[in-house]
């Protein structure tokens, strides 16, 4: 299980941290908590993989909620466009730093469940299926709230860009 799952566990919580020790430390209790755990998991039609994704999210949570800090988001260039398309779609922009800009403004203001819910949807590439798995909702309950955010990034834009947005 450890030598299948570990890089795809590390890399889940690097982009969380973007710290190697601190990454290290949580895929630990990520893999000691999955072994304690085993006989509870149950085949749902998702990878074995979303299971330890949602413990690791967990134990993300829980360290930041001790340290009292703020989370870390490595925000993947490549699937910026993706995510600006579904928020933005004036087609004014003048620059990409532009764009990066009101990204990172939009996504520095939501909540960290909706923070998580659109970083594995766009940065991370997930099916709608594996997220909900990982955050313990439905899959339908996790389109939702992801149209839901985006359009409250949407609106967060138009209200600081002055941005036509249809």
């Amino acid at each position: 299980m450890y030598d299948r799952y570990y890089s795809i566990v590390f890399r889940f919580i690097f982009k969380r941290t973007a710290d190697d020790n601190l990454t290290a430390e949580i895929c630990s209790l990520v893999f000691l908590k999955a072994l304690k755990r085993l006989d509870s998991f149950e085949f749902r039609g998702v990878p074995f993989s979303a299971w330890l994704l949602r413990i690791a999210g967990n134990e993300l949570g829980q360290h930041y909620r001790k340290a009292n800090k703020n989370r870390v988001v490595s925000i993947d260039e490549t699937y910026v466009p993706d995510l600006a398309g579904e928020v933005y779609d004036g087609g004014d922009i003048e620059n990409y730093e532009g764009l990066m800009s009101m990204m990172v403004e939009a996504l520095d203001e939501l909540k960290e469940s909706d923070l998580q819910l659109i970083e594995m949807r766009f940065f991370e590439q997930l099916p709608f299926k594996d997220i909900a798995e990982i955050i313990g909702i439905t899959e339908s309950n996790a389109k939702v709230k992801t149209y839901r955010i985006l359009e409250r990034m949407k609106k967060s834009i138009l209200k600081k860009h002055g941005r036509d947005l249809k």
